[in-house]
């Protein structure tokens, strides 16, 4: 089995956090969000991933690559990277890693976490994985037959089709056949809004007659911008404190310190004459005294000081003494 993750450019909507790293590598309860993705999807499918094949832009760095080839090393899997040197859609994306496009694949796009317990129909031609939503008018969703079969996708529709939302994951039995209907999409032009998209593929893959059967999950957790980001780093942590996941490392130090679960402190982090949680994440080697803080993240190597802090998000080096509520600074600034 491999993994296919278009990781398209840093994103903006996470500014500044991703001014210095890109939105993946952004730690959601220590990890970061995409290492996170594929150890999910490892544990869905439940079988060897030989590869995980990552699609970024040239601008990421040599530290970003080396990091994603660990991620997959971590999971046994060869780590494979790919450029996507023009942000031309989700189709374009997939077939900048189309060497790696054969066999048994899973796509999935690196912004979205979640928490699922559905079991792969590897008899169908391909999986697309949903979440019943409240507001199916702002998602692309499926349409289902009797069969529980796939029998069309709908962006944003204005009148009902289902509540079932694609959420961007998907597997495919044989990603060679996807491949190659993508290709037939690029080598048409078939463009929306100036993008080539998956979707035209599967719809042509569709037509040809091949199942498509939904993998419905409990959980989807967004990492689109601060709020969203803040919010599913709580969230995680209530999932892994209820597996009884260690979340606080030994190695952390707490000096009149009160820790309200859940809570994920990093190595070396030291927490002085303060209150921390619930739903905290805070990276290794970072320093907080005097301060009351909950809902927020907080990343590596960076030092807060008689702070009030609520729906915060925190970069890495950062330096902040005050009390300044609802803020988000990036790595290595200072409000002092």
């Amino acid at each position: 089995m491999k993994i296919i993750v278009p990781m398209a450019g840093r994103g903006s909507r996470l500014r500044p956090h991703t001014l210095t790293i890109p939105k993946p590598l952004i730690p959601i309860a220590g990890k970061p969000i995409v290492q996170r993705l594929v150890e999910d999807i490892a544990h869905v499918l439940e079988e060897t991933i030989e590869e995980i094949a990552f699609v970024i832009a040239e601008d990421f760095g040599v530290e970003t690559e080396e990091n994603l080839k660990q991620i997959a090393q971590s999971l046994g899997a060869k780590g494979t990277i790919y450029y996507q040197d023009k942000p031309l859609g989700t189709g374009h994306a997939i077939m900048c890693a189309q060497e790696s496009l054969n066999g048994p694949c899973v796509i999935a796009y690196a912004d979205t976490l979640f928490r699922a317990d559905f079991k792969l129909d590897k008899e169908a031609d391909s999986v697309i994985w949903v979440k019943q939503v409240k507001n199916p008018q702002a998602y692309g969703v499926v349409s289902l037959s009797e069969n529980n079969q796939i029998t069309g996708l709908v962006e944003k529709p204005a009148e009902f089709v289902s509540d079932l939302a694609v959420i961007g994951i998907y597997y495919f039995k044989d990603g060679s056949v996807l491949k190659q209907e993508l290709q037939a999409v690029l080598d048409a032009n078939l463009m929306h809004g100036g993008e080539y998209q998956i979707n035209d593929g599967i719809k042509q893959m569709q037509a040809k007659g091949y199942v498509f059967k939904p993998g419905k999950i409990e959980e989807w957790m967004d990492c689109g911008n601060k709020n969203v980001t803040v919010e599913t780093n709580g969230r995680m942590l209530q999932f892994l404190h209820t597996e009884e996941e260690k979340l606080i490392s030994p190695s952390a130090k707490l000096e009149n310190a009160s820790i309200i679960p859940p809570v994920y402190l990093g190595d070396d982090v030291v927490i002085k004459d303060s209150t921390i949680g619930p739903n905290v994440s805070v990276g290794k080697g970072t320093v907080i005294e005097n301060s009351t803080i909950e809902q927020s993240l907080i990343q590596n190597y960076s030092t807060i000081k008689n702070a009030q802090l609520k729906n915060a998000m925190i970069g890495n080096y950062a330096k902040y003494n005050g009390n300044f509520t609802e803020i988000s600074i990036g790595d290595y600034s200072e409000l002092i």
